[in-house]
């Protein structure tokens, strides 16, 4: 079973690890079928909120993989919905690879870590609320062995029209005093080196993790700060990449992310020692 997912209502937490999800549940009882505490949920959030329980319970490991689900009309009831919505959230969680929907028979579990892609990634992070710290430490561990790859085929692969581009969001980056806008203009800039990578296997994995990152800009801020204003590790690695320099791109852009990700897995691992 993977780590629980850590409370983030905690004020001693760090910031970035009391960010909170706009899907709250409502705090009545729940109850428990076939391993699943269930709540009935908000009905402004129908869908998301019954995903997000049956979520909950796959990758907490409360329901094994091969294990039946409840039937469609059991689900609705406990939830206290409509069958057409948790049919809608069974068939998100199929299209997500994480339950099997046999047509007369049974809806079975998934082992979701052979079977989910990345676009899980930001379900995952954050659930009911609360911010799933050994998914963030994944996430942070996979830009920084992802990123230097990217601005070394960048290097490699982009040509000159990649030059004003980059230009652009580094002048962008000098500009903005606003740490939020910053993060949003790295972004941009990053975005401009994997169409220069030219690998949509990259791209994919660059578009889930943008997705799973963007929604805790804010609370990153402050953490991330100390990155997105090293105008100067930016400008390294344009120059790099301008140069068709792969090697030095690679470096650049480990020397410009690796302290940044270092203090985000150091407040990640104290708090889930604590």
């Amino acid at each position: 079973m993977p780590p629980a997912a850590v409370a983030t209502r905690d004020p001693a937490a760090p910031a970035v690890l009391r960010y909170w999800s706009d899907h709250l549940t409502t705090c009545r009882e729940p109850v428990t079928v076939v391993g699943m505490a269930l709540r009935p949920v908000a009905r402004r959030l129908v869908p998301d909120e019954v995903f997000d329980q049956i979520l909950s319970d796959v990758v907490d490991g409360e329901l094994a993989p091969g294990e039946s689900l409840p039937s469609e009309r059991r689900l609705a009831e406990v939830l206290g919905v409509s069958r057409p919505a948790v049919r809608e959230a069974l068939q998100r969680m199929a299209q997500a690879r994480l339950v099997e929907v046999r047509h007369g028979g049974a809806t079975t579990v998934r082992e979701f870590r052979r079977s989910a892609g990345l676009d899980l990634l930001p379900r995952l992070l954050v659930r009911s609320g609360e911010l799933d710290v050994s998914v963030a430490r994944s996430i942070l561990e996979a830009r920084l062995a992802v990123a230097p790859e990217v601005a070394a085929l960048a290097a490699e692969r982009g040509g000159e029209v990649l030059h004003d581009a980059l230009e652009e969001a580094i002048a962008a980056l000098e500009a903005d005093d606003d740490p939020v806008a910053r993060q949003r203009t790295a972004l941009t800039f990053w975005d401009h080196m994997v169409d220069a990578a030219d690998s949509v296997v990259f791209r994919l994995m660059f578009n889930s993790l943008r997705a799973a990152y963007e929604p805790a800009l804010e609370a990153l801020a402050v953490l991330m700060e100390a990155e997105v204003s090293q105008v100067e590790g930016y400008r390294e690695v344009r120059a790099a990449v301008m140069a068709h320099d792969a090697d030095a791109a690679r470096a650049a852009t480990e020397h410009l992310l690796r302290p940044a990700t270092a203090t985000l897995i150091s407040a990640i691992h104290d708090l889930e020692e604590a």
